[in-house]
């Protein structure tokens, strides 16, 4: 009872601080131009409506989204909104994910990110784990308010880094019911502790550190992170599986970062020195964890499932308590999947959208 009290009193307190800005949702709205043709990596189904929407987020940034529904649906529906990977834009992976999922009778939204593709932010291409975890949360905020949506019926899908952003918004927001992170990353701990937690050591990070405040005095807004281009023939497999989505007609395009220059170095340096998924052993909400048995990043999804279940961390120097609603959380390994199988499917149609639509029916009703 006194940790409830002390609680509320923080919130009160904050909203008391807050009370003298007038400043509404109306007044930081921010007007975008969006393309209008449709210019996605896959072609439009025709079982689907879709039109470009924006919504507006609590750090006062106008993100730009694509609005999917069941043609012919009527009452109010289950939602839900999508994005991912890190680096991509809703033209691409995510707006594949939520016109599929439309096509089987759900609302969906697929989002560009802050500072992402056709969304509101400078400089472009900076991401925080605080901001992108509102993200998430104020897409929820608008599908809440349309009129074909039961706001008690919405729920998640993260792919890739956007997969431990969506677990880390679902830990924090009671109101998203059913969330599948899909090929997921953890963002955080590969930004701390390097692929397979090699870097995971003081030496490393402070290192990383120097580089980084060197860099803000030399070119703050220096991009990196971008599929390698042209592709060394020693490159490793993961790395040619980014290449042959992102780099060609599959899933090339313009606006994406990981099609292009990649990440602004220096807006990037937040995921580094934060940890995401401390408190996703305490979401009470359904899961499911999708990962490929051949991705280079299966590590992530089984560690990060293992931890939301048992409370035993891998990655992280922390224990934490078995989670209360064990019984609502999956783990799904996709046979012979890589890690950009789940992307659009692959060559062997490896995105189990079935068992998608499943998980969430049961769920979100």
């Amino acid at each position: 009872m006194k940790k409830i009290i002390i609680l509320a009193t923080t919130a009160l307190m904050l909203a008391a601080c807050c009370n003298n800005n007038e400043q509404t949702t109306e007044t930081m709205k921010q007007e975008l131009t969006l393309t209008q043709e449709w210019d996605k990596v896959f072609p439009l189904s025709e079982n689907v409506n879709h039109q470009k929407v924006t919504f507006e987020t609590q750090y006062g940034l106008t993100l730009a989204a694509d609005l999917y529904t069941p043609k012919e649906a009527e009452g109010k529906l289950a939602a839900i909104a999508v994005s991912g990977p890190f680096g991509a834009t809703k033209e691409q992976s995510s707006g594949l994910y939520a016109m599929r999922m439309a096509e089987r009778g759900f609302v969906t939204l697929a989002f560009d990110p802050s500072y992402t593709g056709e969304s509101s932010g400078e400089p472009r291409r900076t991401a925080s784990p605080d901001i992108n975890t509102e993200d998430f949360m104020a897409a929820v905020d608008y599908l809440s308010k349309l009129d074909n949506v039961d706001l008690e019926r919405i729920g998640i899908i993260g792919i890739c880094g956007w997969g431990g952003i969506a677990l880390n918004a679902a830990a924090a927001d009671p109101r998203i019911k059913a969330t599948v992170a899909s090929t997921m990353y953890d963002m955080t701990r590969v930004g701390g502790n390097g692929y397979f937690d090699s870097e995971d050591k003081e030496e490393s990070r402070h290192a990383a550190r120097k580089a980084v405040a060197k860099q803000r005095l030399t070119d703050p807004m220096a991009m990196a992170g971008g599929v390698i281009d042209p592709l060394p023939e020693d490159a490793p497999q993961f790395v040619k599986d980014y290449h042959a989505y992102y780099k060609t007609p599959r899933g090339y395009h313009a606006r994406s970062g990981n099609s292009n220059d990649g990440w602004r170095i220096v807006g990037t340096e937040a995921y580094s020195n934060a940890r995401f998924l401390y408190y996703i052993n305490e979401i009470r909400s359904a899961v499911m964890v999708i990962h490929g048995e051949k991705a280079h990043s299966r590590y992530f999804g089984e560690a990060a499932y293992k931890y939301m279940v048992e409370g035993q961390a891998e990655g992280y120097n922390f224990v934490g308590k078995p989670n209360p609603a064990p019984e609502n959380k999956q783990l799904l390994i996709i046979p012979e999947a890589s890690h950009c199988d789940l992307y659009d499917g692959g060559e062997g149609n490896y995105i189990p959208f079935d068992k998608l639509e499943k998980f969430f029916r049961n769920n979100l009703k």
